[in-house]
């Protein structure tokens, strides 16, 4: 009898675990508990400061290094300007594709990277606020290593981020998995205590 309530009881927690879908949706203004709501499925989206190399096989003169400008474009050679503000490399590199097909090339096969992301920005209570080059797998805990510190008001439970592109700011609660994009602007809160 001992056993059948054990199983009967392990089947019903697995049961229950099965059916958890992790943390409910924060109210307008809460802290978040987690860095779930930070981190989405969506690809990189390119923006003005990004370094991109990109290749166009057979043809050396069309290959090299670009950097996406403020407007949000990329001067390419033979086509001109090529739109990259908002989209994804996959995107951006069928958009090269398209330009060379329109009377320049062909077949071109083109390969697109980013090498070297747009900078992220942390202000507030840090020893050095400024603009740092961003590097992939980021966090705030080393964003704040970068910027040399918390200062001694540093409210180190909670972190405000803006993203780019975004026109608010959003409180996180500051773990070490609260990671950073790029063009990010971090800010950390001074604490009231």
């Amino acid at each position: 009898m001992r056993t059948m309530t054990y199983l009967l009881g392990l089947i019903c927690a697995i049961g229950l675990a099965s059916c958890a879908t992790g943390p409910a949706p924060s109210a307008a203004g809460a802290v978040p508990s987690s860095t779930n709501e930070l981190r989405t499925g969506a690809e990189y989206r390119l923006g003005s400061g990004d370094q991109l190399r990109v290749i166009v096989f057979g043809e050396e003169d069309l290959s090299g290094e670009f950097v996406v400008d403020g407007g949000g474009q990329v001067s390419f050679p033979l086509v001109g300007e090529v739109s990259a503000q908002g989209k994804t490399v996959r995107e951006f590199q069928r958009a090269v594709v398209d330009k060379l097909k329109d009377g320049y090339l062909t077949d071109p096969r083109v390969s697109a990277e980013v090498l070297n992301f747009r900078p992220f920005y942390i202000l507030g209570e840090v020893e050095a606020p400024g603009e740092y080059p961003y590097l992939s797998g980021l966090t705030v805990m080393n964003a704040v290593a970068t910027a040399e510190g918390f200062t001694y008001r540093a409210d180190t439970r909670k972190v405000y981020i803006k993203r780019a592109g975004e026109v608010g700011e959003h409180a996180y609660m500051l773990t070490t998995e609260t990671p950073v994009q790029p063009g990010d602007t971090i800010r950390i809160g001074e604490r009231f205590f």
